[in-house]
């Protein structure tokens, strides 16, 4: 909820270079050093953000609407763990 509502925050891969890649819709993950700042809601809210169905992205610009198909997706899956969550596209597909 973060990422959505402070999206000016936030710089698009396709503003940072101009390769067309699959991922230049995706927001920029900062580059990051520190633990604590990979910890923190900044670079993990991206993170999460940028694994989230692409449908429920689009709709991240009307918070009510994002907020309503987030709860629902997350009820729907039920992840366990942060890694459980970064893996489940990959069980989907199979």
């Amino acid at each position: 909820m973060f990422v959505a509502k402070n999206r000016e925050l936030f710089a698009i891969n396709a503003n940072v270079h101009n390769f067309p890649t699959r991922s230049h819709n995706d927001l920029h993950l900062p580059n990051a050093n520190l633990s604590v700042f990979k910890k923190g809601v900044y670079f993990s809210g991206v993170k999460v953000f940028n694994n989230l169905p692409a449908d429920l992205k689009q709709t991240s610009h009307n918070i009510y609407k994002f907020q309503k198909a987030l709860k629902r997706f997350l009820l729907d899956n039920a992840f366990y763990s942060l890694e459980e969550y970064y893996n489940w596209k990959e069980n989907v597909s199979s």
